[in-house]
């Protein structure tokens, strides 16, 4: 499976203050790549948090402006090991399919509340949510790409696992700062064995710049 990441930071690499607020780091140039983007691949993936946080959609706003007939909506995909997404959030309505990457640890009750809503759930590993297989097992249903969208610990896990292919990063002309403020790559962090990225290109957009890069995954 391809992955892709793009996200928008701060100057000082945040995704959102230190109350995980959210926040407009990029404008309206920006807002309309992203949709393109999401248009070109067959799933958006984004981490519990980032629902918890945000409460996103993670839909096309106009189908139909790429192309005829209209796009279809991708896929939605959440990790979440403990299956603490809300039954009604708006990820889970019944706009396009939805999966819930769970891990063996989770809550019996919390993926009945789920399944009531129409969910479809993954189970793959046991304590967290074992990114490799599941993502194995959603390329069997048909997903070949998928744009990762966030958050920091979800895309950490996805480049120390060596699952992802390419980054696109906006930097918006904006500083957030606290040291409990998301980054672009929060987790564990590493310590040795550093990945590597290769940049792309760099263009301005709106009031900031948008940098792309290949991730080498052969060095996670």
């Amino acid at each position: 499976m391809y992955v892709a990441v793009n996200a928008a930071m701060s100057v000082d690499g945040k995704l959102a203050s230190r109350e995980r607020e959210q926040l407009a780091i990029s404008g309206p140039e920006d807002f309309a790549r992203v949709e393109r983007l999401r248009a070109e691949y067959d799933a958006i993936m984004v981490g519990v948090g980032t629902v918890l946080a945000d409460d996103p959609s993670l839909t096309l706003d106009d189908p139909a402006a790429h192309g005829e007939p209209p796009a279809d909506h991708p896929t939605r995909i959440v990790a979440d090991s403990r299956a603490r997404t809300p039954p009604d959030a708006r990820v889970l309505d019944e706009t396009t399919e939805t999966y819930v990457l769970v891990s063996e640890a989770v809550p019996t009750d919390h993926v009945d509340s789920l399944e009531r809503a129409g969910v479809s759930i993954l189970e793959a590993g046991t304590s967290q949510v074992d990114l490799a297989a599941a993502l194995d097992r959603l390329e069997a249903t048909g997903i070949d790409s998928l744009l990762v969208e966030g958050g920091g610990e979800l895309i950490f896990s996805l480049v120390a696992a060596g699952l992802v292919d390419e980054l696109s990063v906006f930097v918006g002309s904006m500083l957030i700062g606290g040291r409990d403020a998301p980054t672009l790559a929060d987790g564990t962090g590493f310590t040795e064995d550093y990945p590597s990225v290769n940049l792309q290109s760099v263009s301005e957009l709106d009031d900031g710049v948008l940098l792309e890069y290949e991730v080498d995954c052969e060095n996670p």
